[in-house]
């Protein structure tokens, strides 16, 4: 029967050492007992990007990349998708649970007298530039709520922490719904806390001149799918920064505000636009055998396949295709879904892609659907901050987490004497 231990020889010295392993894990402190001397700061484990370093223990989301498997405390994206709701999922994100009739209920109201935002906050947003970056706004409006909310601060106050949750699942929609409109020139529409999370929401975009906006259920539900799919997704990047900068302990506006800014990147919030880009690059189903051999030949990049942590289908890419069928029996069909259709066909059956496991994710649908339903690109990386809200918040309780601190290989130079400016030649120091 083997032991649940690693077994190291250090080669420089000859000396061995057993390492725990622990849910399937080493910890990086025990390399540091391995030295060369005495004087020797010890052993470090080296991984940009965290590749294969896990920063923290966490029992809220379950990703098996290889399996093409996500889960939410348990439950299957699939069924949560089919038969919950954001804000179910958002309870069962923040409270490891899923609620009962009566929880629900009050979690509900809970979040729906906090949708309102604070009318300096909305003067604050009125200063920017009127063709500012919705997403640019958010992240300044969001870290802005940290001083109309000073008690936030009290991050190890039960019910401060929890009332702060409430209100920034609450009021995401809302400041989201704002930055839109002020980049259209638009007034501000405040929430009708009638209507459901998602349904405020589009009536917030969209309602003009009407008493009464009644949002298409088709939209409002179709909605409400993308932002379960979106409520978390393990450590990416912006919910490491959002550990990152919470480890400070900082209030959690600013701690989302810096996640929001991760999120801003072309590399994280901005993946669907690009995958959007490339469709209107291609311009017709006719032109797609010369795009595929441009990518196999290095000369372009195929946006919306392949993942970081998926190597085989991304779940939610599935659910995001057959929603958007449902979305365009309103909308009308996207003439981009032919081009995004047969790409798909010939990446799936080409060797190529799938000797490299690239298979679409939750990107490649998603723009598309966004863009039916009236949304600029823009707004793309807003949409994805109001739901993935759920899922930083669900970090804030961790008793584990210590002030962010990674260290570094240092590959400069050893000690050398300043030599005053009279004295340096024309090659500096």
């Amino acid at each position: 029967m083997g032991k649940d231990t690693l077994s190291v020889t250090d080669n420089r010295t000859g000396q061995q050492f057993e390492i725990p392993i622990e849910d399937g894990s080493v910890r990086a402190m025990e390399f540091r007992q391995m030295k060369v001397d005495d004087d020797d700061f010890g052993l470090l484990t080296y991984d940009p990007a965290f590749t294969n370093t896990a920063s923290c223990r966490s029992a809220v989301t379950y990703l098996d990349g290889e399996k093409g498997i996500l889960r939410y405390r348990g439950y299957p994206i699939e069924q949560l998708a089919e038969k919950s709701n954001y804000l179910e999922v958002a309870y069962l994100l923040t409270h490891g649970e899923l609620p009962t009739r009566a929880e629900y209920v009050k979690w509900e109201h809970d979040i729906t007298i906090h949708t309102f935002i604070h009318e300096n906050a909305k003067k604050f947003m009125e200063g920017f530039q009127y063709d500012a970056h919705p997403m640019g706004m958010l992240v300044s409006t969001v870290g802005a709520l940290s001083t109309f909310y000073p008690e936030a601060k009290e991050i190890y106050d039960e019910e401060v922490r929890q009332l702060e949750i409430k209100r920034l699942i609450a009021k995401m929609p809302t400041l989201a719904a704002f930055a839109y409109r002020h980049s259209l020139g638009q007034p501000y529409v405040y929430p009708d806390n009638d209507l459901s999370f998602s349904g405020n929401l589009l009536n917030m975009l969209y309602k003009m001149s009407e008493a009464k906006y009644n949002p298409d259920p088709v939209l409002e539900r179709a909605l409400d799918v993308l932002f379960i799919l979106h409520a978390d997704h393990e450590q990416n990047c912006s919910a490491n920064a959002m550990r990152a900068v919470g480890s400070s302990q900082v209030d959690p506006y600013s701690a989302i505000a810096a996640a929001c800014a991760a999120l801003y990147g072309p590399l994280h919030g901005g993946a669907n636009e690009a995958v959007l880009r490339m469709l209107n690059e291609i311009g017709d189903v006719k032109e797609i055998p010369g795009f595929i051999k441009r990518v196999k030949d290095g000369e372009g990049l195929l946006f919306g396949f392949g993942h970081r942590v998926y190597k085989n289908f991304d779940p939610r890419a599935l659910i995001i295709k057959k929603l958007a069928y449902q979305v365009f029996e309103v909308t009308g069909r996207n003439p981009l879904l032919d081009i995004a259709l047969e790409l798909e066909r010939i990446a799936l059956e080409d060797e190529y892609f799938i000797e490299r496991k690239l298979y679409p994710n939750v990107d490649f649908y998603s723009g598309i659907i966004y863009q039916s339903m009236g949304f600029p690109v823009t707004m793309f990386p807003v949409l994805f901050a109001i739901p993935r809200t759920a899922g930083w918040v669900a970090m804030l309780d961790d008793a584990a987490q210590k002030i962010a601190r990674p260290r570094q290989v240092y590959i400069g130079a050893e000690q050398r004497d300043f030599l005053s400016l009279a004295k340096r030649n024309s090659t500096g120091g």
